[in-house]
């Protein structure tokens, strides 16, 4: 009986007591149980499901619902990278910046812009999914499907513990990385005769990787500041940071690569 009141009591302190009481009822966000369930089902259908479902298959024609789809991630990228660009022009430090706990107007717009980035997360996943039923297997690499799992799980915690402050900054440059992203993606669904204005696909790679350089050293600045906002954070924002840099430079010199012999055969 004692062991199952230790759990509980463990539960109750992880994802009730320590989380911000401001968000911890929003959809999806009171237990991890959503979120995992998503992740692993993902990760099912990706690596098992999907290409099995797809092997005997013709590629899906999905050229109207991806050009909706990368609108629309468009639309919502610009949404949270405008609502982060305003807390850093205004009111946010760009060194160290704790999480505000009121429920200020201004601080529920921060917690309420976290919940719409942790959202996103989540449908992004449908990049995938995508890729799968067009048989496009040649995108879903480790980068891909380890980037898709992560981030929603990353986006819970951050929205559950401390949505706002420091971890603010991550949303806002990945949502404008994004909307240089979807827009590629939205273009190429557009057919071949838009082929000629995605030129610039493997310079989102290089933008990608100056992105995770810049979130290594604005997260390594809680190494050295204490401001309120969680030390701890760094254990997932600097090593993930890291293996980023690494996969996305090993994916653009496969591109690189793969681009020269395309020339050559030419």
């Amino acid at each position: 009986m004692n062991y199952i009141e230790n759990i509980g009591f463990i539960y109750n302190q992880l994802f009730n007591d320590l989380a911000d009481p401001r968000t911890n009822n929003w959809f999806m966000v009171r237990n991890p149980f959503p979120v995992f369930s998503i992740a692993i089902a993902y990760n099912f259908f990706v690596l098992g499901l999907g290409p099995k479902y797809m092997s005997r298959r013709k590629p899906f024609d999905l050229r109207k619902i991806l050009i909706l789809y990368n609108a629309l991630q468009v639309l919502l990228s610009m949404y949270i990278f405008h609502d982060g660009f305003i807390a850093y022009l205004y009111r946010y430090s760009l060194r160290c910046e704790p999480v505000d706990t009121t429920w200020s107007e201004e601080a529920m717009r921060a917690a309420r812009g976290c919940y719409i980035y942790y959202l996103a997360k989540v449908t992004e996943l449908m990049d995938t999914v995508f890729f799968i039923l067009r048989n496009k297997y040649d995108q879903v690499t480790f980068l891909h499907v380890y980037h898709h799992t992560i981030m929603p799980l990353i986006s819970w915690g951050n929205v559950k513990y401390f949505p706002g402050g420091h971890g603010v900054f991550i949303g806002m440059i990945n949502s404008f990385v994004n909307v240089i992203m979807y827009v590629y993606y939205m273009i190429a669904a557009m057919g071949p005769n838009y082929q000629k204005y995605i030129w610039w696909k493997k310079h989102i790679t290089l933008l990608q990787m100056v992105q995770m350089g810049v979130t290594f050293f604005h997260s390594a600045q809680l190494l050295f500041i204490d401001c309120g906002y969680p030390r701890w954070t760094i254990l997932f924002t600097m090593p993930n940071a890291i293996l980023f840099i690494f996969l996305f430079n090993d994916f653009y010199k496969n591109i690189h690569c793969v681009t020269n012999k395309i020339l050559v055969r030419k």
